[in-house]
């Protein structure tokens, strides 16, 4: 009873901060003029104020300090460096771009604040594919590219209105229940800020007047949060999954099916620029949502919830087949559902690429038959002045 009075004092209290909170930081932004300026990819075509992150920043650093103590492992006092450095990090990054590189050398450093508290050490992965032990050195390496895949992966979804939002609302909301069952109630009450802010800020991103994007600043930290409760759910000790849907052996299967969206789309994205003989982290528009947006014609709000519901369809679904199915069987259908998904994003992709091809084939037709036409008219006219010349003489 005690957990949902905090719950619901502290998802209201987050919510109106970040809400009456950003429209200030839209009148900074348009004041000092940082708005966002769309370029050739970019989904707006008008500029947009962005920071949206920074109402993030301060409602988690409040909501830490009035959760804290329930932290077994000072855990909070972990998070809030790497959110810090983050925080920084994404703020220049939306003011003043930075490269990939050095985005990358800070989540390292954020991410190895996390990985040093013993709370988050992953032991074993209960039976997964027959896996048990696993050595210390092999969790520092595993936690820390896990981190920084879903970090990232998470600031590359955030590229049209709402998607971000609507996704990480769905993982939280996924998260809470998890850490609520299994009564790690501090990790729980994270989730339950982070969702209410997310609440609140989509309000403002799908905005036709007050718009406002997380930009990087929120990306990160939003991404980060996330990697943390995946981290901290893979850790969880066995007699705690009592309390939950599914076996225990399937447990990553059931991570990678709460981030299936930003997960797959990044696989994706990187195929296709690697393929393309392109760096990773070149900028395109060959985004899942982009294909959604620019083949399928769909809004950006369309485009967001149905995202966000294929998001929740298919955790509720290994969650179902999790309670049961041996996870060798789950990951086959893991693997099968990502080809079709990759075959039929990918045939999207080349039809894209092929109706842009065919329509700039027909431009340069239209204006090769505009030249040819243009001279054939100087002609006529030529040869019609020169007959009115010789009947004049």
């Amino acid at each position: 009873m005690y957990f949902l009075e905090t719950a619901i004092v502290l998802f209201i209290g987050a919510f109106l901060l970040t809400y009456l909170t950003i429209p200030k930081i839209i009148n900074v932004v348009e004041y000092k003029r940082l708005m966002d300026k769309p370029n050739q990819r970019s989904s707006h075509t008008s500029r947009t104020p962005t920071l949206g992150g920074i109402a993030f920043f301060y409602t988690l650093v409040f909501a830490l300090f009035f959760i804290r103590g329930r932290d077994a492992f000072d855990e909070a006092i972990y998070i809030i460096p790497g959110l810090t450095i983050l925080f920084i990090v994404g703020l220049k990054d939306d003011l003043v771009v930075i490269s990939p590189g050095a985005k990358l050398i800070a989540q390292v450093f954020a991410i190895a604040f996390i990985l040093s508290n013993p709370s988050f050490t992953i032991g074993s992965l209960n039976g997964f594919l027959n896996i048990n032990e696993i050595p210390y050195y092999l969790y520092l390496i595993i936690g820390g590219f896990m981190m920084l895949t879903i970090i990232n992966s998470y600031n590359l979804i955030d590229g049209i209105d709402g998607l971000a939002s609507v996704v990480g609302i769905v993982i939280l909301v996924i998260y809470t229940t998890i850490f609520y069952l299994t009564e790690e109630y501090f990790f729980a009450l994270i989730s339950i800020t982070m969702n209410a802010s997310l609440i609140a800020f989509l309000g403002f991103n799908l905005s036709s007047e007050k718009k406002i994007f997380m930009g990087d600043t929120g990306s990160l930290i939003v991404g980060f949060i996330i990697s943390i409760l995946t981290l901290k759910f893979l850790a969880l000790k066995p007699h705690v999954y009592t309390d939950l849907p599914f076996l225990l052996e399937n447990a990553p299967l059931i991570a990678i099916s709460i981030l299936i969206v930003p997960l797959f789309d990044t696989a994706r994205v990187f195929a296709i620029r690697i393929a393309n003989k392109k760096a990773p982290f070149s900028p395109d528009r060959n985004h899942t949502h982009h294909v959604l947006i620019d083949y399928w014609g769909l809004s950006h709000k369309q485009a967001s919830f149905i995202i966000g519901c294929f998001n929740l369809l298919f955790v509720m679904l290994f969650i179902v087949l999790g309670s049961t199915a041996k996870n060798l069987g789950m990951v086959i259908m893991l693997v099968s559902v990502v080809v079709l998904l990759s075959y039929i994003f990918f045939k999207y992709n080349y039809n894209i690429t092929t109706l842009k091809q065919k329509i700039m084939l027909k431009r340069r037709v239209d204006k090769i038959k505009a030249k040819v036409e243009s001279k054939n008219d100087t002609r006529k006219n030529k040869k019609k002045v020169d007959q009115d010349t010789k009947a004049k003489e």
